[in-house]
């Protein structure tokens, strides 16, 4: 007769070994600073560049033309600049490793066979994922303020409305964007923790994660696919310019969160059935 697992679905210790694992690969930390050098060198060429010559292209707000007036809006263009694809390929790359980069190197079975229950695994790598999908957000942001307020200064914010906020106010606005887009990578890397549990190779589950979500955003500006734009998983990621507005509309912020939250229900039950009855070879 098998003994039942009792033991609880989630370690403090095992998570802070996984975090710290996450924190000293160096592909991870090259990630993290590719991230973070993309606002630099954002500001750096809408400082040298002329007036005018900054348009974004793409949905969403344009935030690049209200650069040169406030250096805070360093931070907004560069998430809105890396969330079609830098983001998204960060936490493809955490994703894609979680478990099929321990089958790859051989280690799965083993932590398998220490006090680690399949389910607190999962609990532990998708913990470290959301942990990724809300920092990276943040290292973009705050690296984007610190450009712009060295390059442009600061001052008082004009929101989208027209109306003007105190420097302050921006800055916890701009909290709320990072939480946003960071619910909503959570949400991506759910995907990428089922995708991760399909194969042993982290690079073939990347690559699938990076594919759906380039695809998604793709799907997203198809006419002809109206019907299916408020389920894509990426349609709803450039509403983060609504903290920008005065007031801010939970209400236009709810399909965002609700997609997310959908989303992580889903892949993630789909990635406990997957890994809970798959054979372990390595």
């Amino acid at each position: 007769m098998s003994q039942v697992d009792v033991r609880p679905a989630f370690s403090l210790r095992f998570l802070r070994s996984e975090l710290r694992l996450i924190a000293v690969r160096r592909r991870n930390q090259a990630g993290l600073a590719a991230l973070a050098a993309v606002p630099i060198v954002l500001a750096i060429a809408m400082k040298v560049a002329a007036p005018g010559t900054g348009e974004r292209r793409g949905g969403g707000p344009d935030f690049f033309a209200q650069i040169l007036g406030n250096g805070f809006f360093v931070a907004l263009a560069a998430l809105g600049a890396e969330l079609t694809l830098f983001l998204p390929i960060a936490i493809a790359m955490l994703a894609g490793d979680a478990v099929a980069g321990e089958a790859n190197q051989g280690t799965l079975r083993y932590l398998l066979t220490v006090p680690v229950g399949r389910v607190r695994l999962l609990a532990v790598k998708y913990a470290g994922i959301v942990a990724g999908a809300f920092l990276a957000p943040l290292v973009v942001a705050g690296t984007g303020i610190i450009a712009g307020l060295i390059l442009f200064g600061g001052g008082d914010v004009t929101t989208l409305s027209g109306t003007q906020i105190g420097f302050g106010e921006a800055l916890l606005r701009l909290l709320g964007v990072c939480l946003y887009l960071g619910l909503c990578l959570a949400a991506l890397g759910a995907v990428g923790l089922f995708l991760s549990t399909l194969t042993e190779q982290p690079m073939g589950a990347t690559i699938a994660l990076a594919m759906l979500s380039v695809a998604s955003a793709v799907l997203g500006q198809v006419p002809q696919l109206d019907w299916l734009h408020p389920y894509l998983l990426t349609q709803h990621w450039t509403d983060f310019g609504e903290f920008l507005r005065d007031p801010v509309s939970l209400g236009a912020l709810r399909p965002g969160v609700l997609v997310a939250l959908s989303y992580m229900v889903v892949f993630l039950s789909a990635a406990w059935a997957r890994f809970a009855g798959k054979d372990i070879t390595s």
